[in-house]
Order: structure tokens, then C-alpha cells, then sequence
């Protein structure tokens, strides 16, 4: 958030001096303009009094020409100061209500303003500061609800391990099954450790991820291959529905390969005999299909899947298809879950070309 916030104070104090350097610009301009075109209608006034001639002659018409000048010398000087001061107040002001604006924006106060200003640059200016506010307000939201979720998420397992730990010290638990217990609690807790580290690094503005051309088929295959040896476990099969033609695409391969798995492993969980990936290749997209023949997504459920930690029917952790969620953004993709009409549920990830 600091980055965001330094990035946007930069941007802001850039324009704010490029603004102040063209009022000062203006105001000397119009200053001299207008010194210019009181002395120029001084000099016509002077020329007009000295009856018929100029420079006026006798002594009467040089003292008369002289307190003129005086007089118009003296307006003309409090004219241009009382214009000065306006013009430049009038342009220094709302810079200066934009970089306290700034400033508060820096100090985590994200509330917006609601300034208009008549000149184009600055009404520009604000608009981007606004906008700024609110991405940051939202991104300090969402961390804050993230960091609320993670720390309940973690407390579970924890509790869990330090009870049966307990239980075996005071002898109150069979060793044996506490242990397992904890082996499992432990698994549970590393795999949450991975999803969050993701997580933190897709959410990161800062990281730059490098893209990298691929065979998108042969990932999804390595991903599948990877968790054949669970899916047997449980009894399941895993048919893949795509031809044997390499399918290119440029992608953040990290990222891809753990989408995949997330997508997988989430089908493998609730499937009954069979998981079915598919990956095709059209003119304009991508496709990318994971199904299982299990009892499908409640219509309560579907609407929420891809939020973080919302738990489903049997879910796990909620963190998985969110993860899946923030990767298709990342690459301009989208991903949708529908229900399968002979049963089971199917997710559905597609890249544009």
C-alpha cells in the first residue's frame, strides 16, 4: 500500500509544480501586460495635456504633467498589486487544497473531496486523486478483511494440533491417533501456509511477474499427472478430452501451473468415479475445462464460490478458487463454474487470443 500511496504523491507533487509554475508565468505576463497598458495611456493622457505639444512646455503644464504622472504612477501600481494578488491567489489556493489533499492520502485518510475547479488541469488532477483514494480505501478494506480471515483460519488448525499435542503429554489420547490427527492438521495448515503465500504474491502490485510462451496442453497434463497418485487413492479416474496439437500461449507459467492444480484437486474432492479436463484452442480463445460427476454446486453456493474464504458444501479452506479467480485476471482471462445437467459441476477457465 506504501508503494501505491509514494507512486500517487509523486505523480500528484509533479503536477502540482508543473501547475504552480504556469500560474507564476501567468501572473507575471498579465502583470507586465498590464504595467504596459497603463503606461501606454499615460503617455497618450500627457501627450493630450500639454496643449498641442509634447513633451508640455512652461511651468505651469510641466508641474501639472509631473503630479499626473505621479497620481497615475501611483494607481497603476496598486492596481497591478490588488491584480496580482487575486490572479495568484486565485490559482495558488486550490493547489494548495490538492496538496493537502495529498497529503492526507499519504497519512491513510482516503476519504474523497468533492472540489471543482474551473480550469481543466486541475479539475483532471483531483479526478485522478479521488480515484486514487478509492482504489487505496478498497485495497485497505479488502487487506484488512483478508488479514481477519487469515488469522481465524490459522487459529483452527493450531488449536487443533496444541489440544491433541496436549492430550498425548497428559496421556489422555492415544498416541497413535493424535498423531495422526496432528500429521493431518499439519498438512492442512502447510497447504493453507502455500495458498496464503500465493495469494500474497498475486495481490502484491509491486511483483512483476515475466510471461513466457508454453504448451498450454502439456501444463494441464503435467498438473494432472501430478495428482493422479490422490485421485487413484480415492478410486477416481481422470480422462483428459484434447487432441495431441500443442497449444501456445503466452502466460505466467508459476501461476497457470497452480491454477490447474487448485481446479484439479478441487474436482478430485468432489467427484464420485470421474474427472474429466478438457483444453481447446479456437480463433479468438482458450478453454479450459475441469468436471467431476459429483452432486454438482448449490444454487446458494454458486453465486459466492470465488470469494476468499467462503467455505461451500464440503469445502476446505476457500482460499483455492479465489486463487483460480485472481491467476484468469491476471492473464485477462475469466473463469466460470456452472452445473453439469447429467450431474457434477464444471469450471471453466478462457484466454482470450
Amino acid at each position: 500500500m506504501s508503494d501505491i500511496q509514494s507512486n500517487n504523491m509523486q505523480q500528484g507533487k509533479l503536477k502540482i509544480r508543473q501547475r504552480l509554475l504556469r500560474a507564476f508565468s501567468a501572473v507575471l505576463f498579465f502583470s507586465f501586460a498590464v504595467t504596459g497598458a497603463i503606461l501606454s495611456i499615460a503617455v497618450r493622457f500627457f501627450a493630450d495635456t500639454g496643449r498641442g505639444t509634447y513633451p508640455p512646455t512652461g511651468p505651469y503644464d510641466l508641474g501639472r504633467v509631473q503630479y499626473t504622472q505621479l497620481i497615475l504612477i501611483i494607481v497603476m501600481f496598486v492596481v497591478a498589486v490588488i491584480v496580482t494578488y487575486f490572479l495568484s491567489n486565485s490559482l495558488t489556493k486550490p493547489i494548495e487544497q490538492l496538496g493537502k489533499f495529498a497529503l492526507e492520502i499519504g497519512k491513510g485518510n482516503f476519504k474523497q473531496n468533492d472540489f471543482q475547479f474551473r480550469e481543466y488541469e486541475l479539475e483532471e488532477l483531483n479526478a485522478a486523486l479521488n480515484k486514487s483514494a478509492k482504489q487505496l480505501e478498497a485495497y485497505d478494506h479488502e487487506q484488512k478483511k483478508f488479514f481477519q480471515n487469515v488469522s481465524h483460519e490459522l487459529r483452527t488448525p493450531l488449536t487443533s494440533i496444541k489440544c491433541y499435542a496436549e492430550g498425548i503429554t497428559f496421556g489422555l489420547m492415544d498416541p497413535k491417533k493424535a498423531g495422526e490427527t496432528i500429521s493431518q492438521e499439519s498438512d492442512k495448515l502447510a497447504d493453507m501456509v502455500t495458498n496464503l503465500l500465493y495469494i500474497a504474491k498475486i495481490d502484491n502490485i509491486t511483483t512483476v511477474f515475466k510471461k513466457v510462451e508454453i504448451d498450454l496442453a502439456e501444463l494441464v497434463k503435467e498438473s494432472a499427472d501430478r495428482q493422479k497418485a490422490v485421485a487413484s487413492k480415492k478410486g477416481l479416474n481422470i480422462e483428459y478430452n484434447f487432441s495431441e496439437e500443442k497449444i501456445p500461449y503466452n502466460c505466467i507459467d508459476e501461476l497457470m501451473s497452480r491454477a490447474l492444480d487448485n481446479l484439479i484437486s478441487n474436482a478430485i474432492r468432489y467427484a464420485k468415479s470421474t474427472v474429466t479436463i478438457s483444453c481447446e484452442k479456437t480463433a479468438k480463445d482458450i478453454k479450459i475445462a475441469v468436471a467431476d460427476d459429483g452432486e454438482g454446486i448449490s444454487d446458494q453456493d454458486l453465486p459466492y464460490l470465488f470469494e476468499r474464504f467462503y467455505k461451500g458444501q464440503g469445502g476446505n479452506m476457500g482460499i483455492g478458487l479465489s486463487i483460480v479467480k485472481s491467476i484468469a485476471d491476471q492473464h485477462r482471462g475469466t473463469l466460470k463454474a456452472e452445473n453439469i445437467t447429467d450431474g457434477g459441476a464444471m469450471f471453466t477457465m478462457t484466454f482470450p487470443m
